[in-house]
């Protein structure tokens, strides 16, 4: 009620919202019992009793104006996503089951061809354990001086380190490069056939091929030692001790 130009507020004290409840029939039957006349009487005397507030009337309710930056720092996230739903398995129609059938029998055919194959490579190097070995002895000897005539670690020509590491894997060889290019276990073989271990023979001169155009020899345009070198004859001639 408004008086003097001012706001008269009553307020029933501690008094909170009333919660709409569920209407119950036994609940209906008992409110037809109540004196509603002294709940009228008691309500009176309760507002008579509150506290009274007044509230100028020239006062300012000051309300914060909600703009882009305030509502950036309130940090809104957005609903979680809804789960997908789960996908429902389809049994596989005959034809399906055909199809699969057939690709692993033919993935099992590949597999066994891929073994095969495997196999036959694991096996190539056994071919050339041998050459391994003579490139392996030989590699002992890098830095033992030249000695005409020499066949031991305590010297070595050219032939005379092939014969030697040679009658190391049991296979002789005759001490002359010009005899071991014709002697009865040794071939000729081309340059792309080469492997480690095959002979590379020139004019007067020859050594042990080790691979990616290497060599190792007793040279005494090489100081005069046993050394690891690159292929420098010009048209070389590759041989394979055959036993």
């Amino acid at each position: 009620m408004a008086t003097a130009g001012g706001l008269l507020v009553s307020t029933i004290g501690g008094a909170s919202a009333a919660h709409a409840a569920p209407v119950d029939s036994d609940a209906a039957k008992k409110l037809s019992t109540v004196d509603l006349g002294a709940l009228t009487d008691q309500a009176r005397s309760a507002l008579e009793a509150a506290p009274v507030v007044t509230v100028d009337s020239e006062a300012k309710v000051s309300v914060e104006k909600v703009t882009p930056k305030i509502a950036a720092s309130a940090e809104i996230k957005a609903a979680p996503e809804p789960e997908p739903e789960p996908v429902r398995e389809v049994a596989p129609s005959r034809s399906a089951e055909r199809t699969a059938v057939e690709s692993t029998s033919e993935s099992s055919t590949e597999s066994s061809s891929t073994e095969s194959s495997s196999t036959e490579s694991s096996a190539a190097p056994a071919a050339s354990a041998s050459g391994s070995s003579a490139v392996s002895i030989a590699a002992r000897y890098i830095g033992v001086k030249y000695v005409v005539g020499g066949a031991s670690p305590s010297g070595f020509d050219c032939s005379g380190l092939v014969t030697y590491v040679y009658n190391q894997l049991g296979v002789s060889l005759p001490h002359s490069s010009s005899a071991i290019r014709s002697a009865s276990n040794t071939s000729v073989i081309s340059a792309s056939e080469a492997r480690a271990g095959d002979l590379i023979w020139s004019p007067g001169h020859i050594s042990i091929y080790i691979g990616n155009g290497q060599q190792i020899e007793a040279t005494r345009p090489g100081g005069w030692v046993v050394r690891q070198s690159g292929i420098w004859q010009s048209s070389p001639t590759y041989l394979r001790v055959t036993g």
